[in-house]
């Protein structure tokens, strides 16, 4: 085999799993019947959703395919219209395709980030949060509350929104957030007004 046909096999393959991506993600958008569900689109979730951290891997078939397309057709275009030294074009390929999963890798990453930052915020809202005083709040004063959240239990200073006492163990809920503080009433309260 020689590096010419090589680096067409190398294209031809990253082209192909690409353009598989592509179809495979346009496909599933669409759900048409009779065609296999291909998991070669979904590179950018590796690690997110699946208990990971929200990262995407380096090695992900999107950034896979970026390279060998890159690579194999930058060192094809070299060894067929130059003369250099074929270690040279082997060097210029692989930065070039390293190039181009780079560029691949910069958008996956960037709409996982996307992603995380929408899903965080909805996640933590405070307010329409349900909690249970932990720490008495006195008249005017400031005590705790405890919530979950997320699947993770919190605490959060709390007082009451219209300035009276409110005894541990009542639940209760955040009307709004400032702070650090949450403001809240009587769940019973809220319960009671919405049915008058």
């Amino acid at each position: 085999m020689t590096w010419e046909n090589f680096y067409l096999l190398c294209f031809s393959v990253g082209f192909f799993l690409s353009l598989i991506s592509f179809l495979a993600g346009g496909l599933h958008a669409v759900h048409l019947p009779h065609f296999p569900h291909v998991h070669i689109g979904h590179g950018a979730h590796l690690g997110h959703g699946h208990g990971g951290n929200g990262e995407v891997s380096w090695f992900n078939p999107g950034t896979i395919a970026a390279f060998l397309a890159w690579f194999g057709l930058s060192g094809f275009l070299l060894t067929r219209h130059s003369s250099i030294w074929f270690l040279l074009a082997l060097g210029i390929a692989t930065v070039c395709g390293l190039a181009g999963a780079a560029c691949v890798f910069a958008f996956l990453a960037k709409l996982v980030a996307e992603e995380d930052k929408e899903e965080d915020l909805v996640d933590y809202e405070m307010v329409g949060v349900l909690g249970k005083i932990c720490s008495v709040i006195r008249a005017g004063g400031t005590g705790e509350i405890v919530y979950s959240q997320g699947g993770t239990r919190h605490c959060a200073g709390a007082r009451s929104e219209d300035g009276t006492a409110i005894p541990k163990g009542t639940e209760v809920i955040v009307t709004r957030y400032e702070k650090g503080i949450a403001y809240v009433r009587r769940w019973e309260e809220m319960t009671n007004s919405e049915l008058d």
